[in-house]
């Protein structure tokens, strides 16, 4: 078979799997009677209220001199570590503020940072294209340099996110501009397993963003700039699960639901989504109209320890918009009360045990959100 014959049967092939996957598009939108919102105000559920002292600023995190990109917490909910175009790594405690550690790294580009789960190693990484893996029981010189532990160096792109494998320190997914995401071996700073690239099955774009499951940590969703969520499963890499489409902009930011079943987006089209793993729907679309009806593009979500509560950044100034996940409201606006961010909120973070909400800006800081008197975020 000649080469102008495999690109005919290539060109059809592709046409018709585009003419069934927008058939399968629109049946599934005939079956989209409804959606969360809906059902729940049938069913006479009511918004989340808060008072206002409800929700405080408690701590002010003051040492970068540059824009904050990243931030993690332990599992333990007691440390913090943020990344900043300042050049730096730093590691808080976050019940006193104080810094216990400042990493200069090899390189200011710094995208995306991570604690591993036993809360000895953070891993970072940016433009450089690799991960970086710091010990934090390593010795540190008079300049503040710690030495690199491990590099994880095989990204053609730079390096976007990433995230250890939940009670796993010795596995790490990253995702990155070459439109892949890779799972490593942090031991030997091998790749394990490589999700996209080559694979037609995997994303066109660059992949912005990782979200392992907590209750299944062979699953893992990848936003990217396709417009795509994909669901990927880590012992089967040669395609992906399944593609949950929607967004009409670059998805910036994935991060599953507590059940994990379910998965939350933030996207350039302004609009956050919440999908379902098993039935591959979209369940909600949390969209807040503007007077001018400007999309302001979603940056960075969270949600509560219960899922009631989507949090969502967005790059205008200090919105950060506390969506109320059943009935598709915004009950609250962290960038109008006191002690707020003064510039765009880039990063959220909720704490393991739900308690605490941490929230990076361009403005340098970082700030520790919390519930007053007694109650937690559910």
């Amino acid at each position: 078979m000649s080469v102008s014959e495999l690109k005919e049967r290539h060109a059809v092939a592709t046409e018709t799997v585009n003419s069934l996957r927008d058939k399968l598009r629109q049946r599934r939108l005939q079956l989209l009677d409804t959606d969360v919102a809906k059902y729940s105000a049938a069913q006479g559920r009511s918004p989340v209220k808060f008072g206002a002292t409800d929700l405080v600023c408690c701590r002010t995190l003051l040492g970068h001199t540059g824009k904050v990109y990243s931030l993690d917490w332990t599992p333990e909910r007691n440390r913090i570590v943020s990344a900043s175009q300042d050049g730096r790594l730093i590691v808080w405690n976050a019940l006193t503020s104080q810094k216990t550690h400042a990493i200069k790294l090899p390189c200011a580009w710094v995208m995306t940072c991570a604690f591993s789960p036993n809360g000895q190693t953070v891993a970072c990484g940016g433009l450089d294209s690799v991960c970086s893996i710091f010990s934090l029981s390593s010795t540190a010189d008079k300049d503040g340099t710690v030495p690199v532990s491990r590099t994880l160096s095989g990204h053609r792109g730079y390096v976007s996110c990433c995230q250890y494998v939940p009670n796993e320190d010795a596995h790490l997914i990253t995702s990155s501009g070459d439109q892949t995401c890779v799972l490593w071996d942090v031991t030997t700073g091998l790749k394990t397993s490589v999700f996209g690239g080559e694979f037609q099955s995997g994303h066109t774009g660059d992949v912005l963003s990782v979200s392992i499951s907590g209750s299944n940590p062979n699953w893992f969703i990848s936003g990217s700039c396709d417009t795509t969520a994909c669901l990927w499963d880590t012992r089967a890499a040669s395609r992906a699960v399944r593609t949950f489409h929607g967004h009409e902009g670059d998805v910036n930011t994935v991060k599953f639901f507590p059940d994990g079943y379910r998965f939350g987006t933030g996207s350039d089209d302004g609009t956050c989504r919440l999908y379902d793993l098993r039935t591959g729907h979209q369940l909600q679309v949390y969209h807040q109209a503007h007077g001018d009806g400007e999309n302001l593009p979603v940056t960075s979500i969270a949600f509560s320890a219960s899922g009631r509560l989507l949090f969502a950044g967005y790059a205008n100034n200090n919105t950060c918009y506390v969506w109320d996940t059943l009935l598709g409201e915004v009950v609250l606006d962290l960038g109008e009360l006191q002690d707020s961010h003064k510039n765009r909120i880039s990063c959220l973070g909720m704490s393991a045990d739900g308690s605490a909400l941490c929230t990076g800006s361009w403005d340098s800081n970082l700030k520790i959100w919390a519930f007053g008197g007694h109650r937690r975020v559910t």
